[in-house]
């Protein structure tokens, strides 16, 4: 059975309790890689691609940054490649957002 890779940006672990969710009740999933931004950001970021790598594959990836430019720059990546994303709580054109 192929494992359904997933790929998860965070900022200061803000998707822990999600992730040990998805590690102790998940079939068939594997959080691939792990994008956590302990750093302080400043309030507007020039640079998004400083901070969000595009050296990533993934099935999925879940999207629990703060911080609004890099989350907007994460789901235009994410469509470049072709992998949806999920930015729970938050709207953009390019990402799944459900409600929280």
């Amino acid at each position: 059975m192929k494992l359904f890779k997933i790929v998860v940006f965070e900022e200061h672990g803000s998707g822990e309790k999600k992730i040990q969710g998805i590690t102790e009740h998940g079939t068939g999933l594997e959080i691939s890689r792990r994008y956590n931004l302990e750093e302080s950001l400043p309030e507007i970021v020039d640079d998004p691609e400083h901070y969000i790598p595009d050296d990533f594959s993934a099935d999925l990836v879940l999207d629990f940054l703060k911080h609004p430019d890099l989350s907007a720059h994460l789901a235009k990546v994410c469509k470049k490649k072709n992998i949806p994303v999920i930015a729970s709580g938050k709207k953009h054109a390019d990402a799944m957002t459900p409600f929280t």
